[in-house]
């Protein structure tokens, strides 16, 4: 099964300059369903409105950090089973452990680019 270019994915960082980077990449590799959220809070809400295909998520965010994200889109029946690559400007061990704790599909550290996306992408949805 390929990739499906026609799923719904929500971006969420606290920083527009980001959301503005990954939406075009995004659109680069052929993805033109993308909407955004400025926060956890914000994307919840989204994501209870929307069925999303993937969600690509900065790490630290306020008042709703994307970790907190993370786990409470795990602990929803509805939302549970939702791809999720968190994004983050930190490499640290404990942070990539942390985050596959809580059930991230992948990570990626920032700066990155549209192939390394792709293939992360590829990896949680199949290529």
């Amino acid at each position: 099964m390929g990739l499906d270019y026609g799923t719904p994915i929500l971006v969420v960082d606290d920083y527009q300059t980001m959301v503005r980077i990954i939406r075009n990449l995004l659109k680069q590799l052929g993805f033109e369903d993308v909407d955004e959220a400025s926060d956890g809070r914000a994307a919840l809400d989204r994501l209870r409105q929307k069925t999303y295909g993937l969600v690509i998520s900065d790490w630290n965010m306020e008042p709703m950090t994307g970790y907190e994200l993370l786990r409470q889109v795990r602990a929803d029946d509805r939302l549970k089973a939702t791809p999720f690559i968190m994004v983050t400007a930190e490499s640290k061990t404990e942070n990539v452990i942390a985050a596959k704790r809580a059930g991230a599909s992948n990570y990626i550290v920032k700066p990155f680019n549209a192939q390394t996306l792709k293939n992360k992408i590829e990896a949680v949805c199949g290529g």
